[in-house]
């Protein structure tokens, strides 16, 4: 998107955080805790605050707040028309509230994740003087923008919900980054521990709580019970339960399911190539049917990969509209078990879903259209 920005002619400065997982493409030293750099044309600017899944609850809410409090002087002090914060956290607000009422600057906030509605429903968050001012900053930043962007069709009900009347919510969700798929240098490539007779079930992405992936355990237990070993599990990612993940599937001999560290952009396209179907896991909460817009989906798509969906929602009904793969009951252990069973002998099936997979991922959610249409949105703040 900020490539896109400065295709347009615009100037983009991007503040981040550290992140054991990510590269900034900075390599300079830290100075008082911060380094600066260009990245193909960005002006990035990384805070020395690093972050990661397996941290505590209060370890995380700290660094948010340091980033919070950080980016704030920085959006007050760089020189610029317009501020754009992307949350989640909810703090990530805060500098484009303090931008817009302090220097008049442009506030769009995007919103990736509703809060506190998501952590209040997981049960992650239960005190209640914390949900409260969590409220109070959802508000705030809602009303402070001049206009919001929201990744799914549940997060732009829920700004429409909070925000003042006439504020302008466009939804702009994850894309598929097809120039990575389309090359002819990427090649498929087999997870370790998979032939090229198995089937294989790829997830992708965080194993945290909100990821439910228990239930996958489940569902591989139950084909392990009715002795299909042709199908295989493979999890790829990182996360506070990835330790409890492994063990459970140790302890319960559970050879079907492999787990890999988190591997770079182009190695994790070479492994969606060489699999057979994409696993779209969360946990059973109602916030999440229509209030998520996950990475992973699209890359699957864009990979020609069927996708299997365990929780209703607006991608299980993109699933079953487009038949691009297949929704099952959520926590169905069995349901699970016996969905990927049929699969794994229906090639056919499986080379049309990936198709019609590929075709969605071009029509209609291309991250190059998406981020011609994100230049747009903001080019029309800026005039205003």
């Amino acid at each position: 998107m900020a490539r896109a920005l400065l295709n347009a002619g615009h100037s983009v400065v991007m503040v981040c955080g550290s992140y054991k997982g990510g590269k900034t493409g900075l390599n300079n030293e830290f100075n008082k805790g911060v380094r600066r750099g260009l990245v193909d044309g960005i002006d990035v600017i990384e805070l020395e605050l690093n972050y990661s899944n397996h941290d505590s609850f209060m370890r995380r809410t700290t660094i948010f707040l340091k980033f919070a409090l950080r980016s704030i002087w920085i959006a007050l002090t760089e020189p610029g028309d317009l501020v754009f914060a992307t949350s989640t956290p909810l703090t990530a607000g805060l500098p484009g509230i303090f931008a817009k009422w302090f220097k008049r600057k442009r506030f769009i906030f995007e919103v990736r994740d509703l809060w506190p509605e998501l952590p209040r429903e997981m049960g992650v968050i239960r005190n209640p003087i914390i949900l409260s001012l969590m409220s109070v900053l959802e508000w705030l930043s809602y009303r402070s923008a001049d206009a919001c962007i929201g990744l799914s069709p549940g997060i732009v009900e829920g700004i429409k919900k909070r925000g003042r009347k006439n504020l302008e919510v466009a939804m702009i969700p994850n894309g598929s980054d097809l120039h990575l798929f389309d090359s002819p240098d990427i090649k498929p490539l087999r997870p370790p521990g998979c032939s090229a007779e198995d089937f294989v079930a790829i997830f992708t992405g965080s194993h945290g709580i909100a990821n439910g992936l228990k239930a996958v355990l489940l569902g591989a237990q139950e084909l392990k019970r009715q002795g299909f070993e042709k199908v295989k599990i493979v999890f790829i990612g990182d996360g506070k339960l990835k330790p409890e993940l492994i063990k459970y599937t140790q302890d319960n001999g559970l050879d079907n399911c492999i787990f890999l560290d988190p591997v770079s952009k182009i190695e994790l396209v070479k492994y969606l190539k060489g699999a057979d179907i994409g696993l779209m896991i969360l946990d059973n909460i109602p916030a999440f049917y229509y209030g998520t817009s996950p990475n992973k989906f699209f890359d699957y798509i864009a990979a020609s990969l069927p996708v299997l969906v365990n929780y209703p929602g607006w991608l299980a009904d993109l699933i079953n509209e487009f038949d691009i793969g297949v929704s099952v009951e959520p926590k169905n252990a069995g349901s699970f078990a016996n969905t990927l069973v049929k699969l794994s002998t229906e090639n056919s099936t499986i080379s049309i879903q990936g198709m019609n997979a590929l075709s969605l991922a071009k029509h209609r959610f291309d991250r190059a259209k998406l981020a011609k249409e994100f230049v747009e949105f903001i080019e029309n703040q800026l005039i205003k």
